[in-house]
């Protein structure tokens, strides 16, 4: 059992920035087969993939979010993070963390609201 622990979100205005984190219970990364990353669901909207890292540091980003948002982790491999930059009113969404490890784990959820 791998629990995410994620930071909280926030409210900005269109063009800011913030900086999401999620901590995982077990080193995801020690495993091969290892991935940690974001998802997001707006309102009335299906979940969706905003970015995915694996072990050898591979990154996958939305096509909407390329160019904008990083995502990375630490040197221990508890913990991945994600910058957005130049935030947009349609990147508001509850956040979650994604880990796989055989199984799927997700976090809480944390709400990004970006204003207009």
């Amino acid at each position: 059992q791998v629990q995410l622990v994620e930071s909280r979100g926030g409210f900005v205005q269109a063009g800011g920035s913030l900086r999401l984190s999620c901590t995982a219970s077990r080193s995801i990364f020690l495993f091969v087969t290892g991935v940690m990353g974001w998802y997001r669901q707006a309102p009335g909207k299906q979940r969706e993939l905003v970015a995915t890292i694996t072990r050898t540091g591979a990154a996958n980003y939305a096509d909407s979010v390329k160019g904008r948002f990083t995502i990375s982790t630490d040197n221990n491999k508890n913990t991945v993070y994600l910058q957005m930059n130049s935030l947009r009113p349609e990147d508001t969404a509850v956040y979650y963390c994604y880990a796989s490890v055989v199984d799927d784990y997700w976090g809480q959820g944390t709400q990004v609201s970006v204003s207009s």
